[in-house]
């Protein structure tokens, strides 16, 4: 008998308990957990680029690697920062394809606590495995596959808690999210300022400890949450109306997308790659004498991106009242145009510092503000787009797809970032300004010859807000 036959109807949480701001007790547990799981992802990610660059590639510490030279030998043989860049890219493509065989074991065999459950285990062994040489590209398969079994099952339970009639769900997502960011911003505080002053591994098991919190904070959340439910009464399967030649025109539109938002996200997701290693050689990150955690941008670049989705979805709110709200496509051009605009930053504190000095925050911090209006303008608008032009008959699926771009777009910040070591950082940089703007110049031909046959029925009020 699988899981699936052996489970309970579902069992909601009472309409009454709003013992956690409001909300049911349960949401309180999930959201806790996702915060010590980002925050040990996230700080994670945060070092690895610096670990790999600075200390396990180099001569000495990567003969050590099981596995490396195999790796290696699959990338052409490249060393240094190239191949640091590329198994970045690797391992930050694949957290989006493992989410699709986390969610198949969940329906299918285990229900989505137990799934949680292991991909929690596995990923705080990965963070832990960090901690020795010897088994740096195990731990890397173990946060993968962790990822995958955690990330979409967990979110997926916030929105069991509630009723199909219950309006507070809308609000849980938010609370969700807010955690996520809270994780975000205060690990590469923690984990990253323990990993660059105290060592590598310091770091890394911090992200362990983090991931175990997040996990002791669950299983203490298991009776709070609803009872799993698996509809496995054999029924006649419902009738859907066929797709039309509007349908696959949208579909085939939608699929044509994936690989130019790919293109288009690579400049904002260098961030964690070759901008970290920039950051650490050159900027200027001094505080009265002291040297700052390069990784302490990462919690700049969260922190205000976060402000700028609440900023610029408030200046929608504001717009709409006085003016006709720009529709999802619109906006991911005005986002195309920030950017351009961010990657114009870094291009020009590259080119207007002296050689031998270093670069002054000034124009780095414009690149945070700037990309960061890009990435509200695009990234939330962007999976807007496809739910609302998805059809109906296989709208999940499209918005499976949708996630394709990110595996694409990562696995091209593997690449790309390789060219740093041998390129004049103004022309790499340029290079990035390029993607953005090819990728605006897509959006804006899908805009005027597509989407007049495909957004017609829009309306103001079913444009996405960042």
């Amino acid at each position: 008998m699988t899981v699936a036959e052996a489970t309970p109807e579902p069992r909601f949480s009472e309409p009454e308990d709003r013992s956690f701001l409001g909300h049911p007790k349960g949401l309180g547990y999930l959201a806790f957990t996702e915060a010590w799981e980002r925050f040990s992802f996230y700080g994670m990610q945060a070092l690895l680029v610096l670990y790999m660059t600075k200390s396990l590639l180099l001569p000495g510490e990567v003969e050590q690697v099981a596995g490396i030279e195999q790796l290696r030998a699959l990338y052409g043989g490249i060393d240094g920062q190239p191949f640091a860049s590329a198994i970045f890219g690797t391992y930050a493509a694949s957290v989006y394809l493992t989410p699709i065989l986390g969610g198949w074991i969940a329906d299918r065999l285990l229900g989505k606590r137990r799934t949680v459950l292991l991909g929690a285990v596995t990923m705080a062994a990965g963070h832990f495995l960090m901690a020795f040489n010897v088994t740096f590209l195990l731990a890397l398969l173990c946060l993968i596959l962790g990822s995958g079994m955690f990330k979409g099952n967990i979110a997926s339970q916030v929105g069991s808690l509630y009723k199909p009639e219950d309006l507070r769900r809308a609000d849980a997502f938010q609370i969700f999210y807010l955690a996520i960011n809270a994780g975000v911003i205060a690990s590469p505080l923690i984990v990253g300022t323990l990993g660059e002053t105290m060592g590598w591994h310091y770091g890394f098991g911090a992200a362990g400890v983090g991931m175990l919190l997040g996990l002791g904070i669950y299983v203490a959340g298991q009776k709070y949450l609803p009872a799993e439910h698996f509809d496995v009464a054999e029924k006649k399967p419902e009738e859907k109306a066929p797709m039309s030649r509007q349908d696959w025109l949208a579909t085939a539109a939608l699929i044509l997308l994936i690989p130019v938002l790919a293109v288009a996200i690579v400049p904002n997701n260098q961030i964690f790659n070759a901008y970290l290693v920039w950051g650490d050689r050159d900027f200027a990150l001094y505080w009265s004498g002291d040297k700052l955690p390069t990784t302490w941008l990462i919690t700049l670049d969260a922190v205000v991106s976060v402000s700028f989705l609440a900023i610029v979805a408030g200046f929608y709110r504001w717009w709409k009242t006085k003016w006709a709200e720009p529709d999802e496509l619109t906006k991911i051009i005005i986002g195309s145009v920030f950017s351009i605009g961010g990657m114009a930053c870094l291009y020009l504190a590259a080119a207007t510092t002296p050689a031998g000095e270093k670069i002054g925050l000034f124009w780095p911090v414009m690149f945070h503000v700037v990309n960061s209006i890009g990435f509200a303008h695009m990234l939330p608008v962007s999976l807007a787009l496809f739910a609302r032009l998805a059809p109906k008959q296989i709208n999940a699926t499209v918005i499976g797809l949708y996630y394709l771009a990110f595996f694409g777009a990562n696995s091209m910040v593997g690449w790309v970032g390789g060219w740093f070591e041998t390129m004049p950082v103004p022309q790499f940089w340029l290079i990035h300004m390029g993607f953005a703007a090819g990728a605006g110049a897509v959006f804006v031909l899908f805009k005027l010859l597509l989407a007049p046959r495909l957004m017609h029925d829009a309306h103001p009020e079913d444009a996405a807000l960042a």
